[in-house]
């Protein structure tokens, strides 16, 4: 298995001035997106206190956000194709910087719900927007270099997250978590608003209701059914805990059912609407096998990623018994691997295609989630980091390659359906995986502190299980790796992949 590439030269840049404007513009402003959201997790405790809560409310606050996102990324698909670069950019903007100014002078819990919900609203559309103006701007020989800036963005961003709110919570307060994000969010949309110019052409076919309907109650069912899977893990005696545990059941059979077979109808909603060009969200996209291999890929990467992500600082924590802003520190050497490689990671793919990269990267993930097994509460640091240094890196050999070849697989006028399809993907696989993890994790712990095991030996053992899920998801990326090729018309010059 071979391939051969000529990559065009030029001593200039790969965009001209104005384009390139809007790339970095936003870059920076789906960084800014995504960094807010990673950091409301660390801030929770602080929240029942000051605001006088209880935690199945303040949990509202990360679960109305993940819901609102399930909701909108695949709407985006179609608001992309209807509205102007510059319309989605400054709407997107808006609402995030309306929602993070309404949570940092929240007198309240009731209004800082809302506020997360604004937000979310606005983050949602940043991703898909980013990679469809990269699809559209970028010349195809370039496509890795600017695909590994993304993975700057969708790396670095989650891992300083939780270390930034760690630090501002241990020296400020949880206030200051969005006043350090506004202004840089005000700015951006500033920029936005005055360099940002129309780019591709809109149409005007009117938005399909019932569509967003099925698609609000299909996966916002699904995410807010994952998200009750840790109440069903509650093993407490009191009758409390056993009726919090039979409502969050419920709330997760009917939830759940709610959301397939509200999706099943979206999905044949789409396919008679696609053949008059009206679809929320194109499914011919997925007529393309490659397109296809590397969804699938991404979704078990993203299972992987978020779940690891969140369960890795809860054992450092709860078990090893770290501050959250000493477990921030120790998982920061790999997201800023992830970030400084991604870039370098683009121009392997550009020159080599995917196999070179897809197949260490699948190996290297897949092997670190086993060595993730064997942490125990004797387990130094030392050995930790660099494990999670290690799978870092073969995330980002992954993710990369993944996101620049799924979308090349298409036709330029499925790009923006494609986005939505791959940022749809994202979250609501890694919301099952964040929800699986965690729910192992709590129901192994607390079962083994019933059987007279200390609490932080109880941690350890529910998060060996719950890496132990995670490895198992793992095993198939080895497999996928060899499914997914660059596209031919990637390749510049029309030279053929083999």
């Amino acid at each position: 298995m071979s391939a051969t590439a000529t990559t065009p030269t030029t001593s200039g840049p790969l965009l001209p001035p104005d384009e390139a404007r809007v790339v970095w513009l936003l870059l920076a402003a789906a960084f800014v997106a995504i960094l807010n959201e990673t950091t409301m997790g660390v801030a929770i405790p602080h929240l029942i206190d000051d605001l006088h809560i209880t935690a199945i409310a303040a949990q509202w606050l990360t679960t109305a956000f993940m819901l609102t996102m399930a909701v909108v990324i695949p709407i985006t698909g179609f608001l992309l194709q209807r509205i102007t670069t510059r319309q989605v950019f400054i709407a997107a903007m808006s609402l995030f910087s309306l929602g993070t100014l309404l949570a940092m002078v929240a007198p309240g819990f009731g209004v800082l719900l809302v506020a997360r919900v604004v937000q979310a609203s606005g983050t949602a559309i940043m991703m898909p927007l980013l990679m469809t103006t990269l699809m559209d701007v970028v010349p195809p020989h370039a496509r890795g270099r600017m695909m590994g800036r993304v993975s700057i963005v969708i790396s670095l961003a989650p891992a300083i997250g939780p270390s930034l709110a760690g630090f501002l919570l241990d020296t400020l307060s949880w206030r200051w978590i969005f006043a350090i994000v506004l202004p840089i969010a005000l700015i951006s949309l500033a920029m936005g608003a005055r360099w940002i110019k129309n780019l591709g052409e809109t149409t005007h076919a009117p938005i399909d209701v019932l569509s967003v309907i099925l698609s609000a109650f299909g996966f916002g069912g699904l995410v807010y059914g994952f998200t009750q899977l840790g109440g069903t893990t509650l093993h407490g005696q009191s009758a409390a805990d056993a009726a919090a545990q039979a409502i969050s059941t419920t709330a997760l059979v009917v939830s759940l059912a709610v959301g397939v077979v509200a999706l099943l109808l979206f999905v044949l909603r789409q396919l008679r609407l696609q053949k008059i060009d009206d679809a929320l969200l194109d499914l011919r996209v997925f007529r393309s096998r490659n397109f296809s291999f590397a969804i699938g890929q991404v979704a078990l990467l993203s299972f992987v990623f978020f779940g690891t992500l969140t369960v890795l600082p809860l054992f450092l924590q709860r078990a090893l018994e770290l501050t959250a802003f000493q477990s921030g520190l120790a998982v920061l050497p790999g997201a800023l691997l992830m970030g400084l490689a991604g870039p370098i990671i683009g121009r392997v793919y550009d020159t080599r295609g995917t196999r070179v990269l897809l197949a260490p990267g699948a190996i290297l993930t897949a092997s670190m989630l086993w060595v993730f097994t064997t942490f125990t509460l004797d387990t130094p640091l030392w050995i930790i980091v660099p494990a999670h240094t290690l799978l870092s890196l073969g995330l980002t050999l992954s993710f990369t390659p993944l996101f620049t070849a799924s979308l090349a697989s298409l036709e330029p006028k499925f790009y923006s359906h494609g986005s939505a399809v791959l940022g749809t993907v994202q979250q609501v696989v890694g919301a099952a995986g964040i929800a699986l993890m965690v729910a192992v994790m709590s129901a192994v712990s607390a079962n083994a502190q019933a059987g007279g095991a200390s609490a932080i030996a109880g941690e350890a053992a529910g998060s060996q299980v719950a890496f132990l899920l995670a490895a198992i998801v793992g095993v198939p990326l080895v497999v996928g790796a060899f499914l997914v090729h660059k596209p031919a018309d990637d390749l510049g010059d029309g030279a053929a992949f083999h």
